[in-house]
Parts: C-alpha cells; structure tokens; sequence
C-alpha cells in the first residue's frame, strides 16, 4: 500500500471516529506536558490500533519541536514482520492553546487534525499513554522497546479507566536490534 493510501485510510477512520466522538465524555488529559521532554522517540508498546497499524511490529513514534511551535512526527513501523519494509508516516501536530501542551490536533492531510490526548505521562517522562475521546485509538508507549509486566499491568489498567476494553489492546511486537537491509536480502535469497 503506497503512503499516499496508507495516509488517506488513516484520514478516513479517525474522520469516522471524529463522528462517533459525541457519545463519549471529554478525555481528561494530563495537567502539563514539557514539550522538550517529550520529544524524542517513543516506542510503541501497546496499541488499540488504527487500519493502518493492525499488524504493526517494531512500531515507533518520533516528535521533534519545530521553530513554528508545531510537532514534526515520524510514525515507522514494519508490517507483520520484522523482516517487512519499513513504513513512515509524517503527520504534524499542532498543540490546543490553553491544553497545558496535552492535547494535539495531528494532521495526516490538511485540512483535517485529530484529537491526540496525552491521557498520562510519568513525571520522568518515560511512559507514557495517548488516546482519544472517542475511545477508538489509544497508544501505550515507552522510551524503551520493552517495559516490565508490572509497568505494563498498571498502564493497561489506566487505559481501561479512561473507557477503553482490554479485550481491544494489541501488543505491539518490538524485536530489536532489527536485521540490517543487507542481512534481510542475503536470508532473503
């Protein structure tokens, strides 16, 4: 699938939960976000997916603050398989005024931005959850590629208390260090 439909089916379903976003009470997000802390990349543990991210492996989310205020994000992951290509998408976020930094308005293809919730955050900035008041998506992430059990119990129960069904968050295989291009057409021969 070429980026271009890769980000058109993306743009497609969060309009449709965009639509569906008025039977659900207002996400509550985080108080504050320091914008220079959470930028960097941030590794996807858990997800209640989009299409596009349904079989995501070694999915990672990178944030970098433009000179304009707005977040240039790279979204890379690997279809099915750590063997797979490597897919990017290149959205921009764009912070609500008066939202202490927590809530985005991330734009696949203008003129249309998403709400993205920074739902939680831990106060050293290493876990964190984004969702939406949809409840259609949400995103467990870490600065590592693997948390503790623990950290992932307790971070799936944050998500269920923010009205999101267990039964619908899929774990994000991250295997690493990945195989490097020459060794994956070598094997692949």
């Amino acid at each position: 699938m070429s980026a271009r439909r890769l980000a058109r089916s993306l743009v497609a379903s969060l309009a449709l939960a965009a639509a569906g976003c008025r039977g659900h009470a207002q996400l509550a997000p985080v108080d504050h976000v320091d914008l220079q802390r959470f930028m960097g990349d941030w590794y996807v543990i858990a997800h209640v997916p989009s299409r596009p991210e349904r079989s995501a492996v070694n999915a990672i989310e990178g944030y970098r603050l433009a000179e304009d205020g707005t977040i240039e994000t790279t979204f890379r992951y690997r279809e099915g398989s750590v063997d797979a290509p490597v897919k990017t998408m290149r959205p921009r976020g764009f912070v609500r005024a008066g939202s202490g930094n927590a809530v985005w308005g991330m734009q696949f293809i203008w003129p249309i931005r998403a709400e993205y919730v920074i739902a939680y955050v831990d106060p050293d900035y290493q876990q964190t959850i984004v969702a939406r008041s949809a409840r259609d998506y949400a995103w467990i992430m870490a600065r590592t590629p693997t948390i503790p059990e623990a950290d992932y119990a307790r971070l799936l129960a944050r998500l269920e208390g923010l009205g999101y069904a267990p039964s619908r968050v899929r774990r994000v295989p991250q295997q690493w260090p990945e195989p490097r291009d020459d060794q994956r057409s070598s094997t692949a021969r």
